[in-house]
């Protein structure tokens, strides 16, 4: 090599170096300047992940509990477990007592369970005990209802209860309110035609 390309090699050495002083210059200015915004976002991405795994194994936990509340209050009746499953997972004890109810044919356990905060236990525990009961006025109420989940069922449970009370004007009328798109279409046009004469 000649003293040329030395001294060019040494020149570029140099430069390399110089470039590498002048951006750990530049970070350490940024760090100086930003080092509390920095680290506070770094703080605050690691209480959202801890706060996050928190929540997660409190929801496990949770469930876990609900799972044995409803197993102990399966097996038999359990004030304990009942106040238990109440404090976690209402909707659930709902759930648990609108099924009791349907298995035993419980008219008063229904009456208590159509004022649910859970708005579909209130509503299907309306309905079953209209069904139960064979009133047509709640049956009509509740068919009436905008939201209701079992209109069309309860449309054809009041018809039903024309045709066995020989009102088969009425019951055709009941009939023709079941929309077409209902999986119940087919069987209030078999009524209104082999059915109700």
């Amino acid at each position: 090599m000649s003293l040329k390309e030395n001294i060019e090699m040494v020149k570029e050495e140099l430069n390399s170096e110089e470039k590498f002083f002048e951006s750990a210059v530049k970070a350490e200015r940024l760090w100086g300047k930003y080092k509390t915004l920095i680290i506070g976002g770094v703080a605050g991405i690691v209480a959202v992940v801890v706060i996050s795994a928190v929540n997660d194994a409190k929801k496990e936990a949770d469930a876990v509990a609900s799972s044995k509340a409803l197993a102990a209050l399966q097996i038999g009746p359990n004030s304990a477990a009942e106040a238990e499953l109440a404090s976690l997972n209402p909707k659930l004890l709902s759930a648990w007592k609108f099924s009791t109810a349907i298995a035993a044919n419980d008219t008063a356990a229904l009456e208590t369970l159509k004022a649910s905060d859970d708005a579909i236990i209130s509503d299907l525990a309306r309905y079953e005990l209209a069904a139960l009961q064979s009133d047509a006025a709640q049956l009509q109420s509740y068919a009436s209802s905008q939201k209701a989940i079992y209109k069309d069922l309860a449309i054809l449970e009041s018809a039903l209860l024309l045709i066995k009370n020989n009102q088969t004007e009425q019951a055709h009328q009941k009939l023709s309110l079941i929309s077409q798109d209902s999986p119940l279409h087919k069987v209030a046009k078999s009524l209104m035609h082999y059915g109700v004469k």
